[in-house]
């Protein structure tokens, strides 16, 4: 299984904080982290195998959303912060609109993930 983390500036240390509370059940499933740049940056960091694409402003929203389009992406995370304004805004509502379309879950919250992680 495949699972997407990105994270916006403001809720990286979120992110990584539900990485860590879930680390037994992402090695236990064997599943496969790839993230946008800097998320993936700081999941390494913390121990975790990641695969790496574009920082999310350069390219890697719109690489991860490639990979749901092509069938190869299994979940997303994307913990969102939905009170910064963001210059590749386009590129994220067309990673969501592509997760609606491939019906790929998406959380974009750590309440909402972690009802995800737990059904894997």
């Amino acid at each position: 299984m495949e699972i997407a983390i990105i994270a916006h500036d403001g809720k990286k240390a979120e992110m990584i904080q539900f990485l860590m509370d879930f680390k037994a059940l992402i090695i236990s499933k064997n599943i496969t982290l790839i993230a946008t740049g800097t998320t993936g940056k700081n999941a390494e960091k913390a121990g975790f195998t990641v695969n790496k694409y574009l920082s999310g402003p350069y390219g890697g929203d719109a690489q991860i959303a490639g990979r749901v389009a092509e069938g190869k992406t299994d979940m997303v995370l994307f913990f969102r912060d939905p009170l910064g304004m963001h210059p590749h805004e386009p590129d994220i509502a067309m990673l969501m609109r592509l997760c609606d379309v491939h019906d790929v879950p998406l959380a974009t919250n750590p309440a909402t993930a972690e009802l995800l992680i737990k059904a894997i």
